[in-house]
């Protein structure tokens, strides 16, 4: 007889105990062990939560190399329970010690297979058991990981109505629930103890609604409150606000903007011509917002316009020269300048705001970050095994993802949401302006280095979101580079792996519509296009998501700097009664409506997992492990830097501090 000492890791989690009776198999090159009973002196707190237990298997003879284990777990006294194992080391009696990584719960009375922690591409499995074992493992996970069809047009999302209806691996922790349903709650509360939920009359001053602000403030929203006013600061917005990525360099003027030189006073540096010459004009362009219908707000017609602004870069600053408030010009849609009437001009502005909140929320910040993270999760789970080195590598960039998605398609899009009942693109506007902008987006767009050129703002100063964004675009790409270059070590590995291909194939056909114009690979054909799109995901799920999601409070709770919708059609002529900004701006239940769903949108929970720390560890060699430990340095060194520029600056930008956003679209 030989000895097999297996030792089992408990997730230290609440709930994560078993009483129930827990049974092993083990599995290898040369034969399988009998079924034991993994019994041990405590009893049923041998699998107590964070607890690390001891026992035996003995086999007849060597088991030779392990690659499998079986585990099930039958329930005791009739009590069927949920167990969440980390991972469980078996040493053999040859003093080799395998580590098989979990991080899974079990529920049930099934049998559980997982492979030994070294990653193996599927053409190099060589054992028939081991083939079989990855073969059964992605049939289960095809019908646990189904796709579904949200709104023709858009991406598809993962079938399922309630988070419930989700495998229990990939729902939130028992904290995560009960802080997200409280911080919930408790905004909603406050309003009600506050009678503003009902109230649909305009706000009778700004004063009012200052009462309301403060009741909730952060350092940044007050300075926003502070400086919304403030030319600087609208232009400061488009470089480190929630939507940093709309800006362009203007090289030439769309025909359906005719501001000339003489319209516009650029301070003594030539002309506007000129200047576009020299590369100092941007602009933003809401055309997406075009035509769309706005929506009725509790039972009053809102207005969204499609604006373009023009701006200009003098002395390290941007600021904004032109606004018009439509796309066709004509006798009643005037363009605006900074000398106009101080009112006309910030009506003008007020308006560009909120075709910004609509923009941000639906382009940016849900499409391009939770819908694609989305997708890029649920291709992972059905196509790749977790013995696969890119499940490894991603799957901790998929927490919470699939749930914070559906609760979203609950609570903010549904029929009865929150956006769709208070937003000015509530309704059919929202589903219109998300399919222009998937069938607009391209891939080089979501690669910060390509998109930063592509806009011709690489040079501009002072923009913080670009200048953090690069260097962690650096940062993960190094990373995923010599991860995946130990592993794919010539480009044939890459061609030859039809579960890397089974991945790309269902993100370019249930992602991006299998729409071709969009650049997305439909294929990978080498190591170098695989580690650019697989940092492209990475990014995307942490940094970008945090650039978008979590300044939504600090820039939108002050209302009128970003108004939810607008109640009255936009001036036609120039000479804007000072009256007349209470009753655009939104109604006093769609304001605090707004106001309590960006507090939750942008509250972080406990659990809270940062960029680059990976608490259930996937790999087990030692040079991923390694390369993982240089990867935090790299982070670290990343984030002090952060924090030292930050230091001088009035209104420091810390959303790309790594320490500060999690790894995956949790929140």
């Amino acid at each position: 007889m030989v000895n097999y000492e297996v030792t089992v890791y408990t997730t230290n989690c609440a709930l994560a105990t078993t009483i129930n009776n827990v049974y092993i198999k083990l599995v290898g090159s040369e034969g399988e062990s009998n079924r034991s009973w993994l019994w041990g002196f405590k009893g049923s707190l041998a699998l107590f939560k964070g607890d690390v237990a001891h026992f035996t298997v003995s086999c007849r003879k060597s088991l030779g190399t392990l690659f499998l284990i079986e585990l099930d777990k039958q329930h005791f006294l009739l009590f069927q329970d949920s167990w969440y194992p980390s991972k469980v080391e078996v040493r053999s009696p040859e003093g080799d010690t395998y580590c098989f990584p979990v991080h899974r719960w079990i529920t049930d009375r099934e049998v559980h297979l997982f492979r030994e922690g070294k990653a193996v591409i599927a053409f190099e499995e060589t054992h028939p058991l081991a083939k079989d074992a990855r073969e059964q493992e992605l049939i289960g996970r095809k019908k646990d990981y189904c796709w579904e069809e949200l709104k023709e047009g858009l991406p598809h999302c993962i079938k399922g109505k309630s988070p419930l209806s989700l495998p229990p691996e990939v729902r939130f922790s028992y904290t995560k629930d009960i802080e997200f349903v409280w911080t919930a709650a408790t905004g909603e509360i406050e309003l009600y103890v506050k009678g503003l939920e009902k109230r649909d009359e305009p706000w009778t001053d700004i004063d009012a609604f200052d009462r309301v602000f403060r009741c909730k403030m952060t350092e940044t929203s007050e300075y926003v409150e502070e400086q919304w006013q403030e030319d600087e600061f609208f232009a400061y917005q488009y470089l480190n606000g929630v939507n940093p990525i709309m800006i362009r360099c203007c090289k030439v003027l769309p025909e359906n903007f005719p501001v000339t030189n003489d319209m516009v006073f650029l301070h003594g540096h030539g002309s506007l011509t000129e200047e576009i010459e020299r590369g100092n004009i941007f602009l933003c362009d809401y055309k997406r917002l075009d035509g769309v219908t706005a929506n009725t707000i509790n039972g009053k017609k809102q207005y969204l316009m499609a604006p373009l602004v023009l701006f200009h870069k003098r002395q390290g600053k941007l600021m904004p020269i032109a606004i018009q408030l439509k796309q066709t010009p004509a006798d009643d849609n005037p363009i605006f300048f900074p000398t106009d009437s101080a009112y006309d001009w910030m009506m003008a502005k007020m308006f560009v705001r909120s075709a910004d909140f609509q923009e941000h929320e639906l382009n940016v910040h849900l499409l391009r970050t939770h819908l694609l993270a989305e997708v890029f999760a649920v291709s992972l789970l059905r196509n790749v095994p977790m013995v696969h080195p890119l499940y490894k590598l991603l799957v901790p960039h998929t927490r919470y993802t699939l749930q914070i998605n559906i609760l979203a398609r609950l609570a903010l899009i549904s029929e009865k949401g929150v956006f769709t009942e208070f937003a000015a693109s509530g309704g059919e506007a929202m589903f219109t302006i998300l399919k222009r902008s998937l069938s607009s987006m391209t891939y080089k767009s979501l690669c910060i280095q390509d998109d930063v050129d592509e806009r011709g703002v690489r040079d501009m100063p002072n923009y913080y979101y670009k200048d953090d964004g690069l260097r962690l675009w650096n940062v993960i790409l190094t990373f995923v580079k010599e991860v995946l270059s130990y592993y794919y070590k010539t480009d044939d590995v890459v061609v030859k792996d039809s579960e890397l291909q089974d991945w790309i194939q269902d993100i370019f056909e249930h992602g991006f519509l299998s729409q071709e114009q969009t650049g997305i690979p439909q294929k990978f054909s080498t190591v170098a296009e695989l580690i650019k799109f697989v940092t492209m995901v990475i990014f995307t799920c942490s940094c970008q998501h945090s650039a978008v999601n979590s300044g939504q409070y600090d820039y939108g709770a002050w209302m009128p700097n970003t108004p939810i919708s607008l109640q009255r059609p936009p001036p036609t002529t120039k000479g804007t009664k000072d009256h007349i900004m209470m009753q655009t701006l939104p109604d006093i239940s769609t304001t605090v409506k707004g106001m309590s769903t960006l507090w939750l949108l942008s509250k972080e929970s406990s659990d809270f997992v940062p960029l680059g720390q990976y608490p259930e560890q996937y790999f087990t060699e030692g040079f991923p492990r390694k390369l993982i430990k240089r990867f935090q340095r790299e982070l670290l060194q990343l984030s002090v830097d952060i924090k030292i520029r930050n230091e001088p600056l009035s209104l420091p930008y810390t959303y790309l501090d790594p320490a500060s956003f999690e790894n995956s679209v949790a929140i």
